[in-house]
């Protein structure tokens, strides 16, 4: 089910170049299968769409698994433009396919010398060394829980060493990591809080008598060592406690497995924990695209279920199989699909502006090719205009500039546009009888005469 979906915001502010108005459009796919195999291949082939769709801008474009988000299911993926102006950081590797947005960071390192370990716990409560890496300074990020009883404190490295490097990088938490570590701890975060020392403390103060112990949990990156507990002598004396009255705990690992943990941001430049051979880069992306994989999550809850061959559940295209099958019924596996068609725009326009105005991919520009006259030579444009238009089976989209305005004029308004080509009607006709065609992202500025024009304005498009 494809829908054009209006939808409206509260603002209207300029983004990415253009003014972003409070109605914007969206093109919404939803879909539904019996079995969760024919959803992933239903996934795929909307996934297949999306990129041959990117692929026709022929502008450099990731793909990044995703976090499902508020929209539930287990199987996300973005579709990003890098730009400057991105308001998300994708994460990709120099070596192998693994592309993704850093609100994925599960709070895990990845080195394939650690294996899960359900048994182990996680905490570690003594004051021994952590192993890490070859920290300079250690820094420190707190958040707190939606129920304001537990603050949490992410020791990090604030400037770190790089192998091969001579100058230190500064570090900042992924508050995402931090976040997801703390979720397996049984805490639920809350980031939006701004000062959670001072929430902290005042909920603490409030609440002296109740039997509930405000908690104190401590993480800690892989990168810190740590030699002895941090004090905790700060925190009672602001809030008039004793150790005892405080739940106090520490962890350097994930709960239930030997993974150690990793709460800063990617750096340009840090190790692959895929392949470990590539490294990675972090990129500032404007999203474009978003498919989910649903499952029942909706299904379920509404009941939208469908009647089905029981053999079909079970693979099977034998005939006689399915005539003695059962129906059964089973709720659909739904899929969500989106494109940002009005972000879009305003992405590529971005993207691709330079300091002479907007320039369009073919495949979003208003006309492939604009042809601009001088005086006096309007009958020869009506000629170029039939040779590029007269291919009924492949007619080049094209537009006749033939408005009362100087050809300098005309020029600089083409420029600003963008048409993706522009063909001049110039001196060179008047010298030659060749006519000027220019393409300024490819950076082509070429005589060639009429009979020559078709071929080469085909040529240059199929590199736009």
């Amino acid at each position: 089910m494809i829908n054009e979906a209006r939808k409206y915001r509260d603002e209207a502010r300029p983004r990415q170049g253009l003014l972003r108005g409070r109605e914007f459009i969206m093109k919404d796919l939803y879909t539904f299968d019996y079995s969760v195999s024919e959803a992933l291949k239903t996934y795929e082939a909307v996934k297949h769409a999306y990129t041959q769709l990117f692929d026709e801008l022929k502008i450099p474009y990731l793909v990044a698994a995703a976090d499902s988000g508020n929209m539930g299911g287990s199987l996300s993926h973005e579709y990003h433009f890098i730009s400057p102006k991105g308001e998300d950081e994708v994460v990709s590797c120099s070596h192998c396919d693994h592309v993704y947005n850093e609100e994925l960071a599960d709070g895990k390192t990845h080195s394939s010398e650690e294996s899960e370990q359900t048994t182990a716990p996680g905490f570690q409560t003594d004051d021994k060394l952590v192993e890490g890496g070859p920290t300079i300074s250690t820094g420190m990020w707190m958040a707190i829980s939606h129920d304001s009883n537990t603050i949490v404190r992410s020791w990090h490295p604030k400037f770190s060493m790089q192998n091969g490097a001579t100058e230190p990088v500064e570090r900042h938490v992924n508050s995402h990591a931090v976040k997801a570590v703390a979720t397996a701890a049984g805490i639920d975060l809350d980031l939006s809080v701004e000062n959670p020392l001072e929430r902290w403390t005042a909920h603490v103060k409030a609440n002296k008598s109740s039997t509930h112990k405000p908690r104190v949990l401590d993480l800690y990156d892989s990168q810190v060592r740590v030699y002895q507990r941090p004090p905790l002598s700060d925190l009672l004396q602001e809030v008039g406690c004793t150790a005892s009255d405080i739940d106090y705990s520490k962890l350097d690992r994930f709960p239930g497995t030997s993974n150690k943990l990793s709460l800063v941001r990617v750096h340009d430049g840090d190790q692959c924990s895929q392949c470990a051979h590539g490294t990675l880069t972090s990129h500032s992306a404007v999203e474009l695209g978003h498919t989910f994989h649903l499952g029942t999550r909706y299904s379920k809850v509404l009941n939208a279920s469908v009647s089905v061959n029981s053999a079909l559940l079970e693979g099977s295209s034998d005939a006689d199989a399915k005539s003695s099958a059962k129906e059964q019924i089973v709720p659909m596996q739904m899929g969500c699909h989106g494109i940002g068609v009005s972000r879009m725009i305003s992405a590529v326009a971005n993207r691709l502006a330079d300091s002479k105005g907007l320039n369009w991919p073919r495949a979003m520009a208003p006309y492939e090719v604009v042809v601009v006259p001088g005086k006096g030579l309007e009958t020869v444009a009506d000629q170029v205009y039939d040779s590029l238009t007269g291919d009924a089976a492949a007619p080049v989209d094209v537009i006749l500039d033939d408005r009362d305005k100087s050809m300098g004029w005309k020029l600089g308004d083409a420029d600003l546009i963008g048409y993706p080509i522009i063909v001049v009607v110039g001196n060179g006709w008047k010298k030659k009888e060749t006519l000027e065609v220019q393409c300024r992202r490819l950076g082509v500025k070429e005589d060639v005469s009429l009979d020559g024009l078709r071929t080469f304005v085909e040529s240059l498009l199929a590199k736009l």
